[in-house]
C-alpha cells in the first residue's frame, strides 16, 4: 500500500519546510507536481526516486533557485534574523576550472556574516581552519580547486557548509563521485549536523545508506509516492510504483499556468 504523503508521523516538532500543492518545473512543464507535506524542524530526510523523478528540482525550489509554477513553499523563520538555507548542488554541475583556492571556496561560506568584499579576521580564519580540519583537509588552504580529486573537492564544499552555519541544509547527491572513505567521513558530518538539531534534506540514490542513516524518506516520482518512516516507505511495492510512474510520465504534457499568487 502506498503511504499518503499528507499523513506524517505524529509528535514531530514544528515544521521547518511546508509544501502546499507545490508544482515546480521548467518552461512551464512540471517536473514535480501537487506536492503536499511538511518537513519537521530537526528532521533527517532522504529524497529518493528514479532518475528524472524531480529530486534535484525539489531541492532547487527549496533553495530558492527555482520559483514554483503553482502552490507554495513555506520556510519557517525562527527569530528576527530569519531562516537561512545552505544548499549543496550536485558535484558534476560545479565548475572547477576557475582559478580559486580551497580557502577562498570555503571562506565564501562566511559571506552571510562578513559580506562579499569584507576582509575576514582572525576569528573567521580560525573557523575556516577548523572546518577544513573537520573534513580532513587541514593544510589544503592554498591548493587550487582544480588540483583536487572529486572527493577532496566535496570535502571542501562540506567545510563551506559548516561556515554557513545554516539551520536548514540541502544536499543533492552528496556522495556521488567520491570514494568510500570520503563518503563515510561526510556521513559522519551529516550525523553531527543532525545532532545539532539542524534540518537536513538529502537527495540520494544509495538505498542502503538511506536505510542505515535516514529515519524519514520521501519517495518521489514527479509526485509523492510515499513519505514517512524509511522502513515503511522503501518497500518493494512502493519502489515498483515509483518506477512505473516515472516510466509513464509524459514529457510532452500540457504546460502549467504560472500561479499569479
Amino acid at each position: 500500500m502506498i503511504a499518503s504523503p499528507k499523513h506524517l508521523p505524529a509528535g514531530l516538532p514544528d515544521a521547518a519546510i511546508r509544501f502546499d500543492n507545490l508544482t515546480l518545473g521548467y518552461d512551464r512543464h512540471p517536473a514535480v507536481h501537487h506536492l503536499h507535506g511538511t518537513i519537521a524542524g530537526g528532521s533527517l530526510l532522504a529524497i529518493v526516486g528514479p532518475n528524472g523523478a524531480g529530486k534535484s528540482t525539489l531541492l532547487k525550489g527549496v533553495a530558492g533557485a527555482l520559483s514554483p509554477l503553482n502552490g507554495r513553499i513555506e520556510i519557517a523563520r525562527p527569530g528576527r534574523g530569519g531562516a537561512r538555507v545552505a544548499y549543496l548542488p550536485q558535484l558534476a554541475t560545479l565548475d572547477r576550472t576557475f582559478p580559486i583556492s580551497v580557502a577562498d571556496v570555503v571562506a565564501s561560506g562566511l559571506w552571510h556574516k562578513a559580506g562579499l568584499f569584507r576582509r575576514i579576521g582572525n576569528a573567521e580564519n580560525a573557523a575556516l581552519e577548523a572546518a577544513l580540519a573537520a573534513v580532513g583537509l587541514a593544510g589544503f588552504q592554498q591548493r587550487w580547486i582544480g588540483s583536487l580529486s572529486g572527493g577532496q573537492f566535496q570535502r571542501a564544499l562540506f567545510a563551506r557548509l559548516m561556515l554557513q552555519d545554516a539551520p536548514i541544509i540541502l544536499l543533492d547527491e552528496p556522495l556521488n563521485a567520491v570514494d568510500d572513505r570520503t563518503a563515510a567521513d561526510l556521513l559522519e558530518v551529516v550525523k553531527r549536523w543532525h545532532g545539532e538539531s539542524r534540518t537536513i534534506v538529502a537527495a540520494l540514490h544509495d538505498l542502503q545508506v538511506v536505510r542505515s542513516l535516514f529515519p524519514q524518506t520521501l519517495l518521489l516520482a514527479r509526485e509523492a509516492v510515499a513519505w514517512g518512516c524509511t522502513e515503511e516507505v522503501l518497500t518493494p511495492q512502493n519502489l515498483m510504483a515509483a518506477r512505473r510512474m516515472s516510466e509513464v510520465f509524459d514529457e510532452h504534457a500540457h504546460e502549467c499556468a504560472r500561479d499569479a499568487a
